[in-house]
Formats: C-alpha cells, sequence, structure tokens
C-alpha cells in the first residue's frame, strides 16, 4: 500500500508543477540544404519561429514540446543553370530539461529526439531550354536533439538563449537530379519567451 501512495503522491506533484507556454525564435547555423556539386552557390532564407510548451518537474528537470517552422526558399546557380527549391518545413522536438539551480540565472542543458515534416515541396530548374519542374521526394526523420543555454527568469517571464544541434536519421529531401539534398546536421541558435 505504502509503494502505490508513493507513486500517486509522485504523480500529483508532476502534475501540480507549473507548465509554461511561449514563443521561440531563432536563426539556423547550419544550410538546411547541401550541395553535391563544386560551383553551386546558395541563398537560403534564415529563420525559425514557433510555439514552445514546458513542464517544470521537481530537481531541476523538465519536458519541453515546441512546433518550430522552418521556411525553404532556396535558389542555387550552376554550369548557366538555376534551381530553386520552395517547402514549408516543420519541426516537434521533445525533450527533457535539467537546469542547473539558481535564482536568476540558471544553465540548462536538453536532449531528446525531433519529428518533422515538410509540405508544398516544389523544385524549378531553368536552363537555356526552359523552365522545368522536378520530382522531389521527401522525407520524416526522426532526428536526436541536445541543446544548451541559459534560463534568465524576470519577474513572470523567462528569457532562454539555447544553442541547439540535431541530428536527422536521413536526408529529409532528396532531388533526383543530384544537385542539392536534405543537410542531417542542423546547428540553431533558439530565443524563447515564455509565461
Amino acid at each position: 500500500m505504502r509503494p502505490l501512495f508513493l507513486i500517486l503522491l509522485g504523480v500529483a506533484s508532476a502534475i501540480a508543477q507549473p507548465v509554461s507556454f511561449g514563443v521561440k525564435v531563432g536563426v539556423p547555423l547550419t544550410d538546411f540544404a547541401s550541395t553535391v556539386q563544386n560551383g553551386f552557390n546558395s541563398t537560403p532564407k534564415r529563420y525559425i519561429a514557433g510555439a514552445t510548451l514546458e513542464a517544470r518537474l521537481p530537481f531541476g528537470l523538465g519536458i519541453e514540446l515546441d512546433a518550430l517552422y522552418h521556411p525553404l526558399n532556396y535558389t542555387g546557380s550552376a554550369a548557366g543553370s538555376v534551381e530553386t527549391l520552395t517547402a514549408h518545413g516543420f519541426e516537434f522536438p521533445l525533450l527533457a530539461k535539467y537546469r542547473f539551480p539558481s535564482k536568476v540565472v540558471a544553465p540548462f542543458i536538453d536532449a531528446g529526439v525531433a519529428f518533422t515534416t515538410m509540405r508544398s515541396l516544389k523544385e524549378t530548374v531553368t536552363t537555356a531550354l526552359g523552365i522545368s519542374n522536378a520530382p522531389v521526394t521527401s522525407k520524416a526523420p526522426i532526428g536526436f536533439v541536445m541543446g544548451a543555454g541559459l534560463d534568465v527568469h524576470l519577474l513572470i517571464i523567462h528569457i532562454t538563449p539555447e544553442i541547439r544541434y540535431t541530428h536527422w536519421g536521413s536526408a529529409r529531401f532528396v532531388d533526383p537530379i543530384s544537385l542539392v539534398k536534405g543537410s542531417q546536421n542542423q546547428a540553431e541558435v533558439l530565443l524563447g519567451i515564455t509565461f
């Protein structure tokens, strides 16, 4: 009877913990796509935005779930051809977090998994012969995520700058003409504001 009581007490304590929600914005430190042909120059869009939700548990632990939007608008040129790749990328990292004890500025580390999906993936290739749409296949790999940052507590808000790294199990998209492919390694700087 006593173990059951302790388990129920632990579950009630976890449920009673504060839940914070807010927004995350950031910039990628790595390209969303990698080129496989020398001389292929690119100009990708560089921003990340989304929502975050975190349940704070005892002993500095927490569980965080993010919903992040990565636009892909990639234009490159090589050997007289111009390739444009556009898509709407969404990522859903689920992280376990540990905050080191501190009252105002608490360093933290986190790790977990991320799920991804891409919508409206389209590739256009323009050459001297004209414009063609090339079929691009997308995948939904699972990624391993780890990060570190600071949690700055100011009155009722938390400001959390973070550096995060994700390694995807496979490329998120494949270009059949082999000029670009989705990068499996992703690093980014994020800034969260939660209440």
